[in-house]
């Protein structure tokens, strides 16, 4: 998978979001676990919509004998955490999709966030001053859209990362 959506993007969605429960009293950690593991599942980004994601999620978690408050919830993550071009307004309403979508919001951040930016403008066929756009239409915006404490935290850090990445291209971009 070429697009930074790949197995390492859910590992590191995963990881973060359990180290972000820890810090945020009173979530569920299963839930969070299979809302990290299964929240890029049928994306929109790739042409699927949300009665996709849900019908995919239920099957699988009931095969898995999971719950359906579980099974509830993992799909209202994955169908509630994205972006979406800026047009999701949706706020999420449940602690555990707030920490999925400040994990998940954490890894579109930083130097790695900068790697899945131009992985994925490439996936697209992008040109790069389009990638670079992405960075001041979504990626920047994010620091200040966290959800938890922890998530905020986190996110400064990233966020300078990506505004010396950018001061660096348009210096390096304009030949100086």
């Amino acid at each position: 998978e070429s697009s930074g959506h790949d197995w390492q993007h859910i590992e590191r969605v995963c990881n973060n979001a359990l180290a972000i429960a820890e810090q945020e009293a009173g979530a569920d950690l299963l839930t969070v676990q299979l809302g990290a593991l299964l929240h890029d599942v049928m994306d929109h980004k790739f042409g699927y919509n949300d009665e996709d994601r849900k019908i995919f999620i239920t099957g699988f978690l009931k095969d898995l004998e999971v719950s359906e408050k579980v099974i509830n919830e993992v799909v209202y993550i994955a169908n509630n955490i994205s972006f979406k071009g800026g047009t999701n307004k949706h706020k999420m309403m449940t602690l555990e999709g707030k920490i999925v979508q400040d994990a998940d919001r954490l890894d579109a951040m930083g130097a790695i966030g900068i790697a899945r930016a131009f992985a994925y403008g490439g996936h697209m066929n992008r040109v790069m001053h389009e990638t670079i756009d992405h960075f001041h239409e979504k990626l920047l915006l994010l620091k200040d859209l966290m959800n938890t404490e922890t998530g905020r935290k986190k996110a400064m850090g990233r966020h300078r990362v990506m505004e010396d990445f950018l001061r660096n291209f348009s210096e390096e971009w304009d030949g100086l």
